[in-house]
């Protein structure tokens, strides 16, 4: 069996998108996308952040409570701080769609 990392989300934006130049000069937008729980009462706020130019340029167009789509990977990232390593899960976008 080949195991897939996909993540397909439909939500709504819970504020502006940021624009964010990283230490290696890369260049990324991050977000939060709010999505339901199909189990239960409740929502789960996610970690959105895209890399390319036309990605980018498209997430800062969109507006707060705006319903989108998102096709993308699941990453775990990390990074340095004063008492160590930390981590957070975030959805890298390949696509973002308005519903």
């Amino acid at each position: 069996m080949r195991y897939k990392n996909r993540v397909d989300l439909v939500g709504r934006l819970s504020g502006p998108a940021e624009e964010k130049t990283l230490p290696s000069g890369d260049v990324l937008v991050e977000f939060r996308v709010v999505v339901d729980r199909d189990d239960r009462e409740g929502v789960d706020t996610l970690d959105v952040a895209t890399w390319k130019a036309p990605l980018r340029k498209r997430a800062l167009s969109l507006e707060q409570d705006e319903w989108i789509g998102i096709k993308g990977v699941l990453r775990r990232r990390f990074w340095k701080t004063a008492t160590g390593v930390a981590s957070r899960w975030q959805v890298e976008a390949r696509e973002i769609t308005r519903v």
